[in-house]
């Protein structure tokens, strides 16, 4: 009989996990492709899990469209169905989105209020970026999260971006532009792992 050890189950396990990487910005000229794809790779090469970037400009979600309130599960529209089906079927999110004055866009609001129930108890990082790292928005968006019961990492990476790729469309390279920060983003991979174990 084969014996297998606690960090090949683990492994095995990890690989049934699907976690969603969901971008926060449909702006155009937006970076956030380059740093969810970044994400994913950290995550990657840190646990077992599978990884699934979600665009949101793939998944339009009108606004005030659901006659029901979220809460009651009682969906009228095929793309807020497909949208609870997508979110139910992942064990846990991690959100990557800019900071626009202060706050995080309007389409991650848009996304997440769509549902409520699909969200509770689902462990999430938030991962920010902007001028400033993104901690504003970081903090707006931990209230929303509280709100749909989410469990959230203490770790929430706050990248800087320079500024002439903000004002300037200078290409972006996360390696070079985020290598102080890989280790608070596998920690806050760590801290993922942990809640889902």
């Amino acid at each position: 009989m084969m014996h297998v050890s606690y960090t090949d189950k683990a492994a095995m396990m990890g690989q049934n996990i699907t976690v969603l990487v969901i971008m926060g910005s449909t702006r155009a000229g937006r970076v956030c492709p380059t740093i969810a794809a970044w994400i994913a790779q950290l995550g990657r090469e840190c646990t077992a899990f599978r990884y699934q970037v979600i665009d949101l400009a793939s998944w339009p979600l009108p606004m005030d469209d659901e006659a029901a309130i979220p809460a009651t599960g009682r969906y009228a529209q095929d793309h807020t169905r497909a949208w609870s089906e997508k979110i139910s079927s992942s064990a846990a999110v991690v959100f990557v989105t800019p900071q626009y004055n202060w706050g995080y866009p309007a389409v991650l609001k848009n996304a997440i209020d769509h549902l409520y129930q699909e969200w509770h108890d689902k462990p999430a990082i938030i991962v920010t970026y902007g001028g400033h790292g993104g901690t504003k928005c970081a903090e707006q968006l931990k209230q929303v999260a509280g709100a749909v019961k989410m469990r959230l990492t203490a770790a929430a990476p706050a990248l800087v971006l320079p500024d002439a790729v903000i004002r300037d469309g200078a290409a972006l390279d996360p390696n070079r532009e985020f290598h102080q920060q890989v280790t608070l983003v596998q920690s806050a991979f760590a801290e993922l792992a942990a809640l889902l174990a």
